[in-house]
């Protein structure tokens, strides 16, 4: 992988962590960002960055996802990821809300560090599209790009959880991970 994709990963590292330490909408409780230094990461590995097969579901169907405040929310499983990772064939779902921007996808995902090295209720990855994704279109997922939640971090927010059907039976020893 270049040089260019690592400096372009670490440089989104540190500003997701100055936002943290320093802005108002920080999920991190104002008393703690004082001694807040910075989110703990996975090195970044280019074996986690896959090529993904796109499978568009023209008619979506609407999935209630749980949340961690007990409510349930309502996206719509717009499109199917398949990939390898280490040899074995995977499956995502990618999901929008009504009205959300068409070109972006929503991946919550599960996987076996769940619990053990990463948050336990799951992580996320966004996936902004060029362009309209059809039918055999070729994708970029980078896990290396998987954060926590905001609800990792304060009770305040609420967040939904990722459907068993995006439980990977397999350890993603990348992106953000507990300390």
């Amino acid at each position: 992988m270049s040089d260019a994709w690592d400096d372009r990963l670490r440089q989104n590292r540190a500003e997701k962590d100055e936002f943290f330490a320093e802005h108002p909408q920080s999920p991190i409780p104002p008393d703690e960002r004082d001694d807040f230094d910075g989110l703990a990461y996975f090195d970044p590995d280019p074996d986690y960055r896959v090529e993904a097969t796109v499978t568009r579901h023209d008619e979506p169907e609407p999935v209630e996802m749980d949340t961690t405040d007990g409510r349930t929310v309502r996206y719509l499983h717009v499109v199917t990821f398949a990939f390898e990772l280490d040899g074995e064939s995977y499956e995502l779902a990618g999901y929008r809300q009504a009205g959300d921007d068409p070109a972006t996808f929503f991946v919550p995902f599960r996987d076996k560090t769940s619990g053990q090295q990463t948050y336990h209720r799951g992580r996320y990855m966004e996936l902004e599209a060029d362009e309209e994704l059809t039918d055999g279109d070729a994708v970029t997922l980078d896990f290396n790009l998987a954060y926590a939640p905001f609800c990792a971090y304060s009770d305040t927010f609420s967040c939904p959880l990722p459907p068993e059907t995006n439980w990977l039976e397999t350890t993603v020893e990348a992106g953000e991970r507990t300390r």
